[in-house]
């Protein structure tokens, strides 16, 4: 009996071990399984992170070849743009300073003490009495106002030209719609009012810092000390005096100027009048004509109201020059446009509001021209596709 027993033991043992060597191939296949199928995820994910890689680059090279820039792209367009923007504006000011100066001193002037009589007399009366730093005073200031104020200005007519556009597609459903004359003067005017109203505490502080001569009994430092004396003595709302008359001649001014400027150009682009159009480009030249007329026209029928706004700037100006006071006179009040209307006229006669309009005329006309080509120009060294259409 003992031996079969040690035989039936023996061949149990060996039948366990059997089943444990089976047993553990078993876990050795799995695992080896479980490996290889944890590798072929890994293996997955990977080809498909070098698919979706190669996809994307053949997207943005697509995008390349069809034209499209990214954001980043875009907000360099954006830049370049206001940059060219102020560039216009500060060299067109510039070239026209004296005159710029001459004009505000004509409509400001007190009627009581006359001492500017004409454009020709009163350059001369400036170079004589203040030297070369009287013909461009207050300048420095001009420029870094009107600076920022073209970067806006032209800035935002060519996004309001571009959601009017697209409006306008919109609702009328034809595609290849252009903007009309009245479109454009919509988005000009829209341009002018945001432009004028985020930089008008600095046209304020501007026009008296430029009638201010040696002689007056307190004098503006610069700019930013002017701002303060203003904020400080007369409160904020003195840094807008005068604003909504500015508003108003907005709409005329800079709404007719960009109207009038790209309806020019386009009509001469399209039936190339007089021949002035070569492969659908205006010379130079033709470009400074069209801004010419543009400003010219729209100066004009805004000037009256240019003229009350610069003397309503001059309210409440305890240490004013003697420009305004006309040398111990009392100068004029005024409780509103309305009123500043109404007393002008009735104290110096309908043509008052055209006072310094002469100067201004010789002013714009080079002025506004300048900035229009200046600004397109910058434009295209600086490789902007963003175009005034």
């Amino acid at each position: 009996q003992k031996p079969r027993a040690g035989i039936f033991l023996r061949g149990a043992a060996r039948g366990g071990r059997r089943r444990r060597a089976r047993s553990g191939r078993a876990r050795g296949e799995a695992g080896a399984g479980e490996e290889m199928a944890s590798e072929d995820v890994v293996g997955k994910s990977r080809g498909d992170t070098a698919v979706n890689t190669i996809v994307n680059l053949a997207e943005e090279a697509k995008l390349a070849r069809e034209g499209v820039k990214g954001p980043g792209h875009q907000v360099l367009t954006v830049c370049k743009s206001l940059f060219a923007g102020g560039v216009a504006g500060g060299l067109s000011r510039t070239a026209v300073a004296p005159l710029e100066r001459l004009k505000i001193l004509l409509q400001v002037q007190n009627p009581h003490s006359i001492k500017y009589n004409g454009t020709v007399q009163g350059l001369k009366y400036i170079w004589r009495t203040e030297g070369l730093r009287g013909l461009f005073k207050g300048n420095g200031t001009n420029c870094a106002r009107i600076v920022p104020n073209s970067a806006v200005k032209f800035f935002s007519y060519e996004q309001a030209s571009r959601g009017i556009l697209y409006l306008y597609r919109q609702q009328t459903g034809d595609e290849n719609a252009q903007l009309s004359p009245i479109l454009r003067l919509g988005a000009g005017a829209t341009a002018g009012i945001i432009a004028m109203s985020a930089t008008y505490p600095m046209d304020m502080v501007r026009g008296r810092i430029t009638v201010q001569t040696e002689k007056s009994p307190y004098q503006y430092r610069g700019m930013f000390h002017a701002l303060g004396t203003v904020y400080r003595e007369e409160g904020f709302r003195a840094l807008y005096r005068g604003w909504l008359p500015s508003v108003i001649g907005v709409v005329p001014y800079v709404g007719l100027n960009f109207a009038v400027y790209e309806s020019l150009k386009d009509w001469l682009l399209q039936s190339n009048a007089f021949d002035l159009a070569k492969d659908n480009e205006l010379h130079v030249v033709t470009r400074l004509g069209c801004g010419a007329v543009a400003g010219t026209i729209g100066q004009t029928v805004a000037y009256p109201l240019d003229v009350v706004r610069r003397r309503m700037q001059m309210v409440g100006w305890s240490h004013a020059a003697s420009i305004v006071t006309g040398e111990g006179k009392e100068a004029l009040q005024y409780n509103g446009m309305i009123d500043a209307f109404r007393k002008t006229v009735r104290h110096e006669g309908f043509g008052a509001l055209y006072k310094g309009l002469v100067p201004n005329s010789v002013k714009v006309v080079p002025s506004i021209a300048i900035a229009f080509v200046t600004y397109e120009a910058v434009k295209d060294v600086l490789g902007v596709e963003m175009r005034i259409d």
